[in-house]
């Protein structure tokens, strides 16, 4: 039986999907954004067939690290180890991402590092975001979704070359944050080297240094709280404490 707390957990989720589709992540009804569950029961995420737009309280599902369907009702993604084994790895992660954000796939597929042209970068070069590079197909079995987190190492994140991103975070608003960013920073690179070669970017210490001020939790939160009102604009779920 659902409890208030599965109905909470479920809206949070609905929201942080809707969110991503406000920050131009969607790809159809690929992708998704999952939460922790904290009865350690495994990842809340959106069921499989849904948009990130479409995705409501209903349409959430608890789903096990062996991919059983422990609360909701609908089916699971395939990719559901992308989230639980990530999980795993990273006590310290509470919310996974994975979108097929077109800047990111397109920029993973390039042998060059990911330069902070602008604030968005910040996170995601230094170190340089890492590329998954064992398989760009689905990700479906716990081998290889250890793999991911192994990639992903203690990081915000990788690009997954032929397939998209992964970002991770404490909370959602972090992971989708993150996941828009950098698929922002790869957009905004790709622009300059069409312009020509970039020879500017934010060196070490400056890096270090907005690594510090840029993306405080009160900033992201300020971020992710206009993308869920966003969506809500758009008849997405309504979140307004997010």
């Amino acid at each position: 039986m659902p409890t208030d707390d599965d109905a909470g957990l479920a809206g949070e989720v609905a929201v942080g999907n809707n969110a991503l589709a406000a920050a131009g992540q969607s790809d159809l009804v690929w992708g998704h954004a999952s939460l922790r569950d904290p009865a350690g029961r495994g990842a809340w995420m959106k069921a499989s067939g849904w948009g990130f737009e479409e995705v409501t309280p209903e349409r959430v599902v608890l789903v096990a690290r062996d991919g059983g369907v422990v609360a909701g009702t609908g089916r699971r993604h395939i990719e559901f180890p992308i989230h639980l084994e990530v999980m795993a790895a990273r006590p310290d992660v509470g919310s996974v991402v994975h979108t097929h954000g077109a800047a990111a796939t397109a920029f993973a597929s390039l042998a060059v590092p990911l330069r902070a042209l602008s604030h968005d970068g910040v996170e995601f070069a230094l170190p340089p975001v890492p590329r998954h590079t064992r398989t760009g197909s689905l990700i479906r079995t716990a081998e290889l979704g250890r793999a991911l987190a192994d990639t992903v190492g203690d990081g915000p994140g990788c690009l997954i070359p032929q397939h998209g991103l992964v970002t991770v975070g404490p909370d959602l608003a972090t992971a989708v944050m993150r996941a828009m960013l950098l698929d922002r920073a790869c957009a905004q690179q790709l622009r300059a080297m069409a312009a020509g070669h970039p020879v500017l970017w934010s060196d070490d210490e400056e890096l270090r240094l907005k690594q510090a001020e840029v993306w405080p939790p009160e900033q992201i939160r300020a971020g992710y709280r206009y993308l869920v009102r966003k969506a809500a604009a758009s008849g997405g779920a309504s979140a307004p404490d997010a």
